[in-house]
């Protein structure tokens, strides 16, 4: 056997591949990138040149994985932009953020055909072209999401923390949304060019996202610097501002308990239902919602990148590093669920527009005292 055959018949002894040569001697073993156009395989990195091709039922399982996420974000998102921007009730500038939100989540939804015509055809189908445009869309839909998710923070820290003091207006709201967009396009625009870092394919070669395993200076600073800005500032700002949320909520019930005990009475509020949960409970549990789907959606992607970089590649697996592509893409089908399904004003509008869906959600009372009109509003920022 020649020389080139010997070493891919033992995918135990971890070959240094060729391009040319993706299959072995008597075709038993294929390996990533067999069934690539040689002027594609130098778009693909050397670390999944060596890895096995998974079975054939591991990509169509994940095409039609993908096929349920793209239905079910296109739906929910396409009805949270549709109704959110078209329903006078919820033209506020608090909810200016849920609709940024939903439109990254919408747009992230729309590289989903890619990734599926790669998995039917069990590749880099679509090439480098498609790499492309599937990680330039990934990229400003992740790190919008993110930001946009620091930002209803910082809306909701104000108008509960502060609710004397609301000075979010339609200009400051849409102003914050374009800063959002301005700073995610960097992370975009320098890989595209490739001035700095590049995107590349991962995985089982039908997904793509920047470059975190070329052994260089460069990639190991576009790592950290793009981890630092797109997951860590973030992370710090959603978690500063929902610790602050449940703090001051915690402290608010604390002080009306104390004083309801000074009056001999149950409770100062009116029509407060027993068997409900309480504010400072509704309060918590909204707020490690946001930070537990957050982290859950890119903590993999931060780590998996960190350890392409810095780390032991070897423990990146084309399998391994699928978890972390599809965990992106669930979120955006779980958050407008989240962010407006919850909300009253939306559903009520869901209910007349859609009323076969059989909603029953029923109009808040405007006879309610100042007090419970104000934890309402305060539930409803919440779940804004």
């Amino acid at each position: 056997m020649d020389n080139a055959g010997a070493p891919l018949c033992n995918a135990s002894e971890g070959p240094v591949l060729r391009p040319e040569a993706r299959v072995s001697g008597n075709g038993d073993l294929q390996f990533l990138g067999w069934n690539v156009p040689p002027d594609q395989i130098q778009h693909i990195p050397e670390h999944w040149l060596t890895q096995l091709e998974p079975p054939a039922s591991m990509h169509y399982m994940l095409g039609v994985f993908y096929i349920f996420l793209f239905c079910a974000s296109t739906v929910g998102n396409g009805m949270v932009i549709w109704i959110f921007s078209t329903s006078k009730s919820l033209r506020t500038p608090s909810n200016m953020f849920v609709l940024n939100l939903a439109v990254f989540d919408f747009i992230m939804c729309l590289k989903a055909p890619i990734f599926i015509y790669n998995s039917f055809h069990r590749g880099f189908a679509l090439g480098n072209v498609g790499c492309q445009v599937f990680a330039a869309i990934g990229s400003y839909s992740g790190i919008g999401a993110g930001m946009t998710n620091a930002a209803i923070g910082y809306d909701r820290f104000n108008v509960i923390t502060k609710p004397m003091n609301r000075n979010m207006t339609f200009t400051k709201a849409i102003i914050i949304n374009v800063i959002i967009w301005l700073y995610c396009t960097p992370w975009v625009v320098l890989p595209l060019t490739q001035f700095w870092d590049r995107f590349v394919p991962e995985g089982y070669l039908t997904s793509c996202t920047f470059d975190y395993l070329t052994d260089n200076f460069d990639t190991r600073l576009f790592v950290g610097t793009i981890f630092f800005f797109s997951f860590v500032c973030p992370t710090l700002m959603i978690i500063y501002y929902y610790s602050q949320i449940v703090g001051h909520v915690f402290s608010h019930e604390k002080a009306l308990r104390e004083q309801a005990k000074k009056m001999n009475v149950e409770s100062l509020r009116s029509n407060v239902d027993k068997s409900k949960d309480t504010a400072e409970i509704r309060i918590a549990k909204a707020a490690i919602t946001i930070c537990f789907l957050f982290f859950v959606s890119w903590t993999p992607y931060g780590v998996m990148s960190l350890i392409g970089a810095f780390g032991d590649k070897s423990l990146l697996t084309p399998g391994a590093t699928m978890i972390p592509a599809c965990t992106c893409k669930l979120v955006a089908c779980i958050d407008p669920f989240v962010y407006a399904i919850s909300h009253p004003r939306y559903r009520m509008e869901l209910q007349k527009r859609c009323p076969w869906l059989a909603i029953d959600e029923k109009a808040p009372e405007s006879s309610s005292a100042v007090s419970t009109t104000t934890t309402q509003e305060q539930q409803q920022t919440t779940a804004a």
